[in-house]
């Protein structure tokens, strides 16, 4: 199934999508995190796509528990209707994370790959064969911020956006901005929603302590 089948379609309509992490009254009452869910909201303000990761049982819950923000996890994005649209696989690793992205059926679309940096989180978004898509890079002094490059310049961006303590304790936790820009490409613009789950992971997940 190619990046731009039935199920991913509507993300090539959008200017921009939110994508929503969200809570539980079992989570927010007793401070105890559950498997991560998300909404994908477009910027007309309808749900394209309900995240989450799969899996339960007491392994996973304790790999949530002791590796938090590093655990390796397995998510899907799921249309409203039910389809499975992407399949997100991160292993686990001891340094520079990676994200392997595939369609509904498992077949690869590409991957996500952490690069050592000073002063800058930077990860390279790359085809199946390895071939540089985009740039991720976020600069020192703008942590909410990841600018999606090409050849040097910015074609789109990622922004963490803080809800407020009431509003991130009762409601929505977490939020990002992802603004397409000048991305055509249909196999892009699915790679850069699948790698702002992982930013999500690996920059915000424990900004809790």
């Amino acid at each position: 199934m190619p990046a731009d089948s039935t199920a991913l379609a509507p993300l090539q309509r959008q200017r921009a999508l939110r994508v929503r992490q969200t809570k539980e009254w079992g989570e927010i009452l007793i401070g105890l995190e559950g498997r991560n869910r998300y909404q994908v909201v477009g910027d007309d303000g309808q749900t394209l796509f309900i995240a989450g990761e799969v899996g339960s049982g007491l392994g996973l819950f304790l790999l949530r528990l002791f590796l938090k923000a590093s655990r390796p996890f397995t998510m899907e994005l799921k249309t409203p209707g039910g389809a499975t649209a992407l399949q997100l696989r991160r292993p686990w690793r001891f340094w520079l994370s990676r994200l392997e992205v595939l369609d509904g059926e498992g077949h690869p679309l590409g991957s996500v790959q952490q690069r050592f940096a000073f002063f800058a989180r930077l990860y390279d978004v790359l085809s199946p064969s390895g071939e540089l898509l985009a740039t991720l890079r976020g600069p020192f002094f703008k942590p909410w911020t990841f600018h999606v490059e090409q050849n040097g310049q910015e074609v789109g961006l990622i922004q963490k956006r803080w809800s407020g303590l009431g509003k991130e304790m009762f409601s929505d936790a977490d939020n990002f901005g992802v603004t397409f820009g000048d991305i055509r490409d249909a196999r892009l613009r699915t790679l850069i929603v699948a790698a702002t789950f992982l930013l999500d992971f690996v920059h915000f997940e424990n900004r809790g302590g």
